[in-house]
């Protein structure tokens, strides 16, 4: 990672000791390890998609972090039960609620695993927004042996709760929709994807500086 890009790190002393879910969108195949580059634990939880387990980079780095292999197709309950026996254990999930990386180069819409395991653990979710890892822009400057500028940017630190019984889905289409739009407000406006004129974000804007594009 050295040698192809330069990762520039803002709000590293958001991130708390103990336990922590780093929700970060999606988009690019070097999001994780720009990730795993600046982050100094060895508690880390990550799920990563089966389809990598037998790649020669993305597989190694999995088993370096003792990664949990999700089916990311469909509802993989057997590794969200993986997810939360490790959570219970403690240490930091470092996890993309959009399930995959973006085709648009923008945000997408999430799915509702990171609300859920949110909900159930009682961790706190750390929003952390990652530029410049776009396949399309990587594979160019490799092309002509220019370095990659990387920005990541961490949120401030937030709860979510998810109540039994009814309305439990609807809870957690809303704390999902919550956690993409503290990720979408850290975003330049081009990021921003589906979220872009979501009032929650309108809402959370106001209260931010205004974020370079």
């Amino acid at each position: 990672m050295n040698m192809i890009a330069d990762i520039e790190v803002h709000g590293s002393e958001k991130l708390p000791n103990g336990n922590v879910i780093a929700a970060a969108n999606h988009l690019g195949r070097l999001d994780t390890a720009a990730l795993l580059c600046i982050i100094d634990r060895e508690d880390i939880i990550m799920p990563v998609a089966e389809k990598y387990k037998n790649h020669p980079l993305f597989g190694a780095i999995g088993r370096a972090v003792n990664a949990i292999w999700l089916n990311r197709f469909e509802a993989d309950y057997a590794a969200l039960r993986k997810i939360l026996e490790r959570m219970k254990q403690g240490g930091m999930l470092v996890i993309a609620p959009e399930g995959t990386r973006s085709k648009t180069e923008a945000l997408q819409e999430a799915k509702l695993g990171v609300a859920f395991l949110a909900g159930k653990s009682g961790y706190p979710v750390l929003p952390v927004a990652v530029t410049g890892t776009e396949d399309r822009a990587i594979l160019e400057n490799l092309k002509r042996f220019k370095k990659s500028k990387i920005i990541v940017q961490a949120g401030e630190l937030f709860h979510i709760e998810i109540p039994n019984g009814k309305g439990r889905e609807e809870a957690m289409r809303l704390a999902t929709d919550e956690i993409m739009c503290q990720i979408g407000v850290l975003l330049p406006e081009k990021y921003r994807g589906v979220y872009a004129d979501h009032p929650r974000l309108k809402e959370l804007e106001k209260q931010h500086l205004p974020v370079s594009s």
